[in-house]
């Protein structure tokens, strides 16, 4: 009965510190809410070696047709093949305005001319997006790496981006965000590899990777 009633104690003074923690943190958390009041379109940048800076932007895509918002998203570098993300969304063509315009893996097309040329088509139905107030959300798929090998001038990308409408996101991915782009966006994830199925002969599979 003894330990009974120790341990009770024990877990009650436990209880009690993480219900002071939480209440702590509470407050801090409040408070910047109640700062954060301004509201407008904002730039999201992921970059990294690790996986998931697409994937994560895919999912913002959803996130926003849940709160009924357009969305268009441009693939650069990919189109080669069928992804899984394209097979789905095109099933809501009245929401998503889905163009995957690369022609594949940079070390498989090995033409940087007609990389150039894929990617400036690409920018050109980017920049239609972001001319339209209707839409609320543009994913810029990969377009990091289409900046990393200068198929686009960063400066010019950039002009872009600042002229669009106040509410409009937009999230680009890729690796190799360039410093200029990053200086710029609002908000900024670096994903770092800890481990990765292929480094351990796992192949690419189906809706884990494409």
């Amino acid at each position: 009965m003894s330990d009974t009633k120790d341990n009770s104690a024990e877990t009650q003074a436990i209880n009690e510190r993480h219900r002071a923690r939480m209440e702590r943190k509470k407050a801090v958390i409040d408070s910047k809410i109640a700062e954060a009041q301004k509201e407008i379109g904002i730039i999201i940048v992921n970059t990294g070696n690790g996986k998931g800076k697409s994937s994560s932007g895919l999912g913002m895509v959803i996130r926003a047709m849940g709160h009924g918002m357009k969305v268009g998203v441009v693939q650069f570098i990919k189109g080669a093949m069928s992804t899984g993300e394209e097979k789905f969304l095109r099933r809501f063509p009245d929401e998503v305005s889905f163009h995957a315009m690369g022609e594949g893996y940079t070390w498989d097309t090995q033409d940087r001319e007609r990389d150039t040329e894929k990617a400036l088509l690409a920018w050109q139905q980017a920049k239609a997006f972001m001319a339209d107030p209707g839409i609320g959300l543009v994913l810029l798929d990969e377009l990091n790496i289409a900046l990393k090998y200068r198929y686009l001038d960063v400066h010019m990308v950039i002009a872009d981006l600042l002229e669009r409408p106040d509410m409009q996101h937009v999230v680009i991915t890729g690796r190799g965000a360039p410093a200029e782009l990053v200086a710029i966006a609002d908000t900024v994830t670096d994903m770092t590899v800890v481990k990765h199925a292929f480094n351990a002969g796992i192949a690419a599979q189906a809706g884990t990777e494409w």
